[in-house]
């Protein structure tokens, strides 16, 4: 079984990803690629792609809803690792149901996380 997240990618093209500047490079040197992130705020940054509509951030590759991943997965920052995919370890996320839901995706059920 694939991970459901590996054919979705609705999160990474529904919702801004902002982020303090310590979880990018050069600040860290295995954070976020400083060329994929763009000045927010005084002490933020933000995935480049999530700030405008619409929203796609640049790390995104594939086709949402049909085959994605994330290019820089490992590196990614804080708000992408703490968004949890519904059902995942048997708890609802408002947020995954959410971005599902913007690109026509039904939410996730725990019978999605089956083998």
């Amino acid at each position: 079984m694939s991970h459901p997240c590996q054919r979705c990618g609705a999160c990474c093209a529904a919702f801004r990803v902002a982020f303090h500047w310590s979880e990018a490079q050069p600040a860290k040197a295995d954070g976020v690629p400083e060329a994929l992130a763009s000045p927010l705020r005084r002490h933020e940054l933000a995935m480049r792609g999530t700030e405008t509509l619409p929203v796609r951030c640049v790390a995104l590759e594939g086709t949402v809803g049909d085959g994605t991943r994330c290019t820089i997965y490992a590196q990614r920052p804080a708000p992408c690792r703490e968004l949890g995919a519904a059902w995942e370890h048997g708890e609802a996320s408002p947020q995954c149901d959410r971005a599902r839901a913007v690109h026509g995706l039904p939410p996730l059920t725990p019978a999605d996380w089956r083998a």
